[in-house]
């Protein structure tokens, strides 16, 4: 089962509960699954008893036991436990992993987007300045990837400089048409006086004005360009390539990848991208998806030393499975890369 589709089987519990008379509420359009915070247990964890607690008119644990007795009699579940205030903590079957691993290998670097477009229209704007424009152009690419048609503005022409060393674009420029709709101002804090952005090249540079929040201002020094586990970047892009060596040394030896169940940490990363990239579509925030990839590429690499078989070791369905999940991971942390505008290297 997928997060997608236990979303949609939390959605269904609800509606039998409002159907059976035990809930009176309106049944949401949608609802959120996400790995389980602190305190949790499973595989993922909602909150959908909170949000709907106050519409009942009963307590959000009383809503969640309710749910939670729907929910353990549906295929694919193996249990469901209620912490704290209400929360929803599910474990799935043993297929769990192999489910998902399976979506992200199929969607490819598109896991995660919207199935389709939405009506959605988002104008954006920006003051003419680096980082405005550079969190711009990233958002509007992660609005885009969430089914959004998206149009960019900036208060001037931009420096040549700027689009051919940072790739970045826009739609029109100049004032705001005074019939359009009213804009979203892409206003980040600004890079520091004096310093040079550019001349750390397009992806280092790029990674420099978007991995900070909005409200911090950008260092713009060299430490993004050295090879070393201090540089956040470097441990992503180093991540994505050894996930993509471990393919090529996987075929040497005669065996590939072949998802299964994989109980690793990672897996619930993977399977929170999708709202990742929902949220910092939301929140207008680029800076949640540098810092997810962060996240994923950090719990990745601990696992890679155990995909390939050691010494007169056979390949197993074990050493597969965990190469069908390591090439997940890559195929994330290159996804999400591109839809910052910066390169993922397969080699490194």
């Amino acid at each position: 089962m997928t997060p997608v589709e236990l979303s949609r089987t939390v959605l269904r519990a609800v509606r039998r509960a409002v159907d059976d008379g035990v809930l009176c509420v309106a049944v949401p359009e949608r609802v959120v699954v996400t790995a389980p915070g602190p305190g949790g247990c499973g595989d993922y964890a909602t909150n959908v008893a909170l949000q709907l607690a106050r519409p009942a008119g009963r307590p959000s644990v009383d809503v969640a036991e309710i749910l939670q007795a729907r929910l353990l009699s549906t295929d694919g579940i193996r249990d469901v436990v209620v912490t704290g205030p209400g929360f929803l903590n599910i474990s799935l079957g043993d297929t769990a992993s192999t489910a998902l691993v399976e979506e992200i290998l199929r969607r490819g670097t598109r896991y995660g987007y919207a199935n389709g477009p939405s009506a959605d229209f988002i104008p954006l704007s920006c003051p003419h300045e680096v980082r405005a424009v550079v969190v711009m152009d990233a958002l509007g690419r992660i609005l885009r990837s969430q089914g959004a048609a998206v149009r960019t503005r900036c208060e001037a022409p931009l420096d040549p400089r700027w689009v051919g060393a940072l790739g970045v674009r826009v739609d029109v420029y100049g004032t705001q048409d005074s019939v359009s709709l009213p804009e979203f101002v892409v206003r980040p804090v600004p890079a520091p006086a004096g310093t040079a952005p550019l001349q750390l090249g397009r992806d280092a540079a790029r990674w420099a004005l978007l991995h900070p929040a909005g409200h911090d201002r950008p260092r713009i020094t060299d430490e993004h360009l050295v090879q070393r586990e201090s540089n956040p970047l470097f441990r992503v892009r180093y991540a994505h390539a050894r996930t993509r060596a471990l393919s090529r040394n996987a075929a040497d030896l005669g065996f590939d990848a072949e998802p299964g169940d994989v109980r690793h940490d990672v897996a619930a990363l993977l399977a929170d991208h999708p709202r990742v990239l929902a949220q910092a579509a939301a929140h207008r925030a680029p800076d949640r998806l540098a810092r997810h990839l962060v996240t994923v590429a950090d719990a990745v690499l601990p696992l890679l030393p155990a995909v390939l078989p050691r010494g007169a070791e056979k390949p197993s369905a074990t050493h597969r499975a965990r190469l069908a999940l390591a090439e997940a991971a890559g195929t994330v942390l290159a996804g999400g890369l591109s839809l910052l505008g910066i390169d993922a290297p397969d080699h490194l």
